[in-house]
C-alpha cells in the first residue's frame, strides 16, 4: 500500500501527464451539472455531452423540468442507457428542488442524496465541481487506478476506497485528484488493454518498485 506522501506523489505525476483533467461534462450551473452527472451513469460523458444541449433548451429550469412530459424527456435522451429511468428520475428531481429547495441544488451531501437518481458518487462531483465543496467521487475508473496502483485495500468496497483517499490524500486536492485519477483511467489505466508501463512509472517515480 502506497503511504500518504506516496498518493500525493502519484496524483502529481497524473497531473504532469494530464495538466487538462477536468469534469468533461458540459454544463453552465449546478443544476445542469445535476442533470448531467445523473445521465452519465452506465454512459459516457461523449454521449451526455450530445444529449444535453437539446435537454437544457427546453427544460433550463428546474420548474420546467419538474412539469415536463417524461415520454418527450425520454424522446431526447433515448441514446443514453437506461433513459427511461433517467427520464423518470429526472422530472422528479426538479420537482423536489422546486418543493423543498425553492429551484435551488443543495449545496449539501446529506439535501444531494435524497434526491431521486442522486447517490453518493453523484453528489460528490456536484459539491465538488459546482459549490467547490472538497468531496471526491468514486467511479469505476477512480476504483480501478487505486487499487491498481495499490493506493487502497484491494478488497475495498467504493465507500471504503472514497474514504481511504480522503485520509491519505490532504482535502484541498480531493477534487482536482478524483479528475486526474479519471483521467488517467480512461487513457493509461484502462479497464482493457491498460498501459501497464505507465503504472510502473509512477510507482518508481514514487519509490514504491
Amino acid at each position: 500500500m502506497l503511504t500518504s506522501e506516496q498518493c500525493v506523489q502519484a496524483i502529481e505525476i497524473m497531473g504532469e501527464m494530464f495538466p487538462e483533467a477536468k469534469c468533461e461534462l458540459n454544463h453552465q450551473n449546478a443544476f445542469e451539472l445535476l442533470v448531467a452527472t445523473i445521465l452519465s451513469a452506465q454512459a459516457t460523458d461523449v454521449s451526455v455531452n450530445k444529449v444535453t444541449p437539446a435537454l437544457f433548451q427546453a427544460y433550463p429550469a428546474p420548474e420546467d423540468l419538474a412539469n415536463a412530459d417524461e415520454t418527450e424527456i425520454m424522446a431526447i435522451i433515448n441514446s443514453i442507457g437506461l433513459y427511461r429511468n433517467k427520464a423518470k428520475y429526472l422530472r422528479k428531481m426538479a420537482g423536489m428542488l422546486v418543493a423543498e429547495y425553492g429551484g435551488e441544488v443543495p449545496q449539501t451531501r446529506e439535501e444531494l442524496v435524497r434526491l431521486p437518481g442522486v447517490g453518493r458518487k453523484t453528489a460528490n462531483v456536484v459539491l465538488s465541481v459546482a459549490f467547490h465543496i472538497p468531496a471526491i467521487a468514486v467511479d469505476t475508473h477512480v476504483e480501478r487506478v487505486t487499487k491498481r496502483l495499490k493506493m487502497v485495500p484491494q478488497e475495498a468496497n467504493v465507500l471504503e476506497v472514497e474514504q481511504t483517499l480522503m485520509e491519505k490524500l490532504p482535502s484541498e486536492i480531493w477534487g482536482i485528484a478524483h479528475h486526474r485519477l479519471i483521467f488517467y483511467g480512461r487513457y493509461r489505466c484502462t479497464a482493457r488493454k491498460p498501459d501497464c508501463e505507465a503504472c510502473d512509472y509512477i510507482l518508481r517515480a514514487v519509490g514504491a518498485r
